[in-house]
């Protein structure tokens, strides 16, 4: 049964979430033979204040990048 966790940054819309999860099961299915219905994907979003890039904030980074 495979398990997929996959963390982002909070923004995405509902159907760019539905695709990503689409995308691995059906990337599970065809690469490794694991049955759709095993396949749980889990998508956390995380707020920017709450995700590090580069030893900044991301929200920091981003507004240096501006």
């Amino acid at each position: 049964m495979p398990y997929v966790n996959v963390q982002i940054t909070a923004g995405a819309s509902r159907e760019q979430k539905a695709e990503v999860v689409k995308d691995i099961t059906d990337s599970l299915s065809r690469v490794l033979g694991k049955k759709p219905e095993h396949t749980h994907v889990v998508i956390q979003e995380i707020e920017e204040e709450n995700w590090g890039y580069s030893g900044l904030l991301t929200d920091d980074w981003k507004k240096q990048k501006q």
